[in-house]
């Protein structure tokens, strides 16, 4: 299928590894230009290296904390400074730390709205007015299974994640008629680091190996495995092509089949 993403240019956040780069690598092969972000600069140039040398597409690695909102200024105007726009923006960050509620500070709940709530709404702020005005525009949030389907343990991730499915949801009618579409995608239990990091947590909480944890895991999913991210990454690359012009507003999971729930 031909999805129209060559010439595009695409922001992608937290893609030096996990699904931010699964989703880099496959929009580059699909032609797209990037943007790349990440904190570490190390392990980001080594990743915009990899997509530019896998696909022929020019990359762009800009060092940035997208939880400050000065940060988000420096690393979009530097992208548009380079490639003159942003068509497609996939929001995305390390989750916030698990944990039940009484193990929660209230400065643990700041830092995790920073970064998982008001990431989202700044990143989208800042690229909205270019989108607006060219008439065309994708933002792609990755938040998590839990906004449909609560999971144990992560009181931090299950609040604010909901939180971006609300904004996500009321941003796709006001932008619709610019041509914008605003979806989010939900990744169940993926092999990711950050998987392994709950699974090692859920391990050291309940007593049992890491191994037992993604078991359990693994029994709870209708496919009976985790995900790999180039699965993830082909919903991405669709909902940011010219082909998916009619979706909006959709919380899409890509689980395996693991929530339960009707819709």
């Amino acid at each position: 299928m031909e999805l129209g993403l060559r010439g595009k240019v695409a922001f992608v956040a937290a893609a030096s590894k996990g699904l931010g780069f699964a989703i880099a690598e496959e929009l580059a092969r699909e032609g797209a230009d990037l943007v790349i972000n990440a904190r570490g600069e190390e392990a980001l140039g080594k990743a915009a290296h990899s997509i530019s040398k896998a696909s022929g597409r020019e990359v762009l690695a800009l060092v940035g904390d997208v939880s400050n909102p000065e940060s988000v200024e420096e690393l979009t105007r530097a992208a548009i400074a380079r490639f003159g726009r942003i068509d497609i923006l996939v929001t995305n960050a390390g989750g916030p730390p698990s944990g039940k509620f009484e193990s929660l500070t209230p400065e643990m709940w700041v830092r995790a709205t920073e970064l998982t709530l008001l990431s989202v709404v700044n990143l989208a702020r800042a690229v909205l007015p270019g989108m607006k005005e060219r008439g065309f525009g994708r933002i792609i949030n990755v938040t998590s299974i839990a906004v449909k389907q609560p999971v144990s343990g992560l009181m931090l991730s299950n609040s604010l994640r909901a939180g971006v499915t609300g904004f996500a949801r009321t941003l796709a009618n006001e932008t619709a008629e610019s041509g914008i579409t605003v979806n989010n995608i939900l990744p169940g239990y993926t092999r990711t680091e950050r998987v392994e990091q709950l699974s090692e947590a859920t391990a050291s909480r309940e007593g049992i190996s890491r191994e037992q944890a993604v078991a359990r895991w693994e029994a709870e999913i209708p496919m009976r495995r985790l995900g790999e991210p180039r699965e993830f990454a082909a919903l991405a690359a669709f909902l940011a092509s010219e082909r998916a012009s009619y979706i909006t507003g959709q919380s899409i999971a890509v689980d395996g089949g693991w929530i339960k729930s009707l819709l």
